[in-house]
C-alpha cells in the first residue's frame, strides 16, 4: 500500500475513528488501527468488539492494500508531524513507512488478517432521521439510563420505530424518559432494539446539526451511517420493561413554575443531600413551592417559589439528581409539573415528550 494524504485529513481521520480504541486491549490486535484503500479513499477501521468504526478519507493512491499500526502512537505522530502531504508507504515484514516534509518515521504493525471483520448489513431497510433531531432525543432521555450492571436490559436506550414514528426509552426502574420524533421515510418493517449506552455517547460524538443519519439494525448488531462514518455496535438483548403501563395518564391540574429558578432552588437543596438523606421535600400550595432539605448532623434549607396552581395541597420527596437531570436539559422558560396527590409520581410532559420521577420516602 502507499497513499499521499494531507495530515489534517488524516488526523480528521484518526480522531474520528480512534475514541473506542482501550489501552487495556485483551488483544493486541484490537489497540490497532486497520487502513485499508477501496477505490479513491482510505478507510480507518477500530473496534473493541463491542462497537466498531470506519471512517473513508479521499487520498492519492499509488498502490492498494492493508496494513494494521498501533492507533495510540500513530495518533501521536500525526499530530506532531509538520504541516503538509504525508505519504503511507507499508514494506515487508508489516513496517510501515510515514513520511512528510523532512521528516521520516518507521513503525512496525500486524497483518490484516488478524483484524476482526467489520460487520455487513446487505438487504436490510435503513431507517433515516435528521441527525438534529436523533441528537436531540439522545440528549433527552440518555441520562435516565441505569448504570447497574446486574440490570443490563437497562444499560441501553430502547429504540423502536413504528410507520414513521422513532420512539427512543430510557429508564432506571426509579425515573423514565421517553421521546417520539418523525423519520424522513416511513419503515416497512416495525423496529426495536436495546442500544448500549456506550455506543450512544459515540454515535452522539459524531451527530451534527445539519444532515441525516442512517441505521440498518440487524440480528444482534445494529450499524450507523453518519456523513460516511459508520459506527456498528452490537444491541443488548433481552425484553425491555413495558414502559406504557408505568406513564401515568395526563392529569388537568399541573404545577407551573419557572424552570431556572426550580433548577436552582433544588441544586442549593441538593448540597446538604448525604447517601443515607437524599429525598429533598416539595410542598406545593396554591400559589406557591416550597423546597425543604433536612439532613441530620449537616443542616437544612428551605426555599419558597411563586408558581401557578389550582389543585390540592401537595407533599412529596424526590431525588433531586434526578430532578436537575430533566430541569436543566429543558429550554423553556417555565415548566408543568403533574403532582396527583401525596406521594406520588412527578410527570413533566412537553410535545412528544414524558419524563417520570418516582418519590422517595421522606
Amino acid at each position: 500500500m502507499k497513499v499521499k494524504i494531507t495530515k489534517e485529513a488524516l488526523l480528521y481521520g484518526i480522531q474520528t475513528v480512534q475514541n473506542v480504541v482501550s489501552s487495556k486491549a485483551t488483544l493486541p490486535i484490537l489497540s490497532n488501527m486497520l487502513l485499508e484503500t477501496k477505490k479513491d479513499t482510505l478507510c480507518l477501521y477500530t473496534t473493541d468488539l463491542d462497537i466498531g468504526i470506519c471512517c473513508e478519507i479521499p487520498v492519492s493512491i499509488m498502490e492498494d492494500g492493508a496494513i494494521t499500526i498501533p492507533a495510540k502512537r500513530f495518533s501521536d505522530i500525526i499530530r506532531e508531524f509538520p504541516s503538509g502531504d504525508v505519504v503511507i508507504n507499508t514494506r515487508k515484514n508489516n513496517q510501515i513507512d510515514i513520511e512528510g516534509q523532512h521528516c521520516n518515521i518507521k513503525l512496525l504493525g500486524l497483518p490484516k488478517e488478524e483484524f476482526p471483520k467489520f460487520p455487513e448489513f446487505k438487504d436490510k431497510e435503513a431507517i433515516k432521521i435528521k441527525q438534529s433531531d436523533l441528537k436531540e432525543m439522545f440528549r433527552m432521555t440518555a441520562f435516565a439510563v441505569s448504570h447497574e450492571e446486574s440490570r443490563y436490559v437497562l444499560n441501553g436506550i430502547l429504540m423502536e420505530a413504528t410507520k414513521n414514528i422513532l420512539r427512543l426509552v430510557a429508564t432506571d426502574g426509579r425515573r423514565l424518559a421517553k421521546m417520539e420524533c418523525a423519520l424522513l421515510e416511513p419503515v416497512i418493517q416495525d423496529v426495536s432494539f436495546i442500544l448500549p449506552i456506550k455506543a450512544v455517547a459515540e454515535i452522539n460524538r459524531n451527530l451534527k446539526d445539519i444532515g441525516d443519519v442512517l441505521f440498518v439494525p440487524g440480528t444482534s448488531q445494529v450499524m450507523f451511517d453518519i456523513n460516511g462514518v459508520l459506527i456498528a455496535t452490537r444491541i443488548i438483548e433481552g425484553d425491555f420493561p413495558n414502559y406504557s403501563q408505568v406513564i401515568p395518564k395526563e392529569t388537568a391540574v399541573k404545577v407551573r413554575i419557572n424552570t431556572q429558578d426550580f433548577l436552582a432552588a433544588i441544586r442549593r437543596a441538593n448540597l446538604l443531600s448525604i447517601p443515607d438523606y437524599q429525598a429533598v421535600k416539595f410542598e406545593v400550595f396554591k400559589d406557591k413551592l416550597i423546597v425543604t432539605k433536612t439532613t441530620p448532623d449537616i443542616g437544612e434549607s428551605r426555599e419558597e417559589l411563586p408558581i401557578v396552581y389550582g389543585g390540592n395541597e401537595v407533599m412529596v420527596g424526590y431525588n433531586p439528581q434526578y430532578m436537575q437531570d430533566i430541569l436543566k436539559n429543558i429550554t423553556d422558560t417555565e415548566v408543568e409539573l403533574e403532582l396527583s396527590g401525596q406521594d406520588t409520581k412527578c410527570v413533566i410532559r412537553k410535545e412528544n415528550y414524558v419524563y417520570m420521577a418516582m418519590p422517595m420516602r421522606l
